[in-house]
């Protein structure tokens, strides 16, 4: 990088995505509007203690997240501590940005961003959820039987 230029501020946004959906594009997407995204993925382990199961894999999370436009980073973290302060002391992004279900307080790495001069962000995506992965989890676990689809149809061809 030159001395003219200037390096371009850093954005971590983490969370559990899984399943990964339309909220998490939103506040991905807006995310990057502030810099270049790095993505914190919680561990399969961390989304087992919160929700009792892991719908996908930290590979597939992983690869998904990759393929978002803004993201220039996917990491691990180790989160025993149910937090992802470990990755923010790694990487010390210019922001730290939240959707809109976080706020000062029940995000517990506010106290360490602080410290560090980390910028919060937050409404990242929306004020409000637009979509809980456990609840659209649920809503497939919900079907008893699979729904009926019709006839495929064809273009006659």
């Amino acid at each position: 990088m030159s001395d003219s230029e200037e390096k371009r501020p850093t954005v971590m946004v983490s969370g559990g995505f899984d399943p990964v959906h339309v909220g998490h594009i939103r506040m991905i997407r807006e995310a990057a509007a502030h810099g270049d995204v790095i993505v914190i993925a919680n561990s399969d382990k961390w989304l087992f203690r919160k929700k009792g199961f892991s719908f996908m894999e930290f590979k597939s999370r992983y690869e998904i997240l990759d393929a978002i436009k803004g993201v220039i980073l996917v990491d691990s973290v180790n989160d025993d501590d149910g937090t992802v302060c470990k990755a923010i002391e790694r990487h010390k992004p210019t922001y730290f940005a939240n959707g809109g279900d976080r706020g000062q307080n029940n995000t517990p790495e506010v106290l360490l961003c602080q410290k560090l001069g980390i910028k919060l962000l937050w409404g990242i995506g929306g004020e409000e959820k637009v979509d809980s992965s456990s609840d659209l989890v649920k809503k497939t676990r919900d079907f008893e039987v699979p729904p009926k689809r019709g006839s495929p149809k064809h273009s006659g061809r």
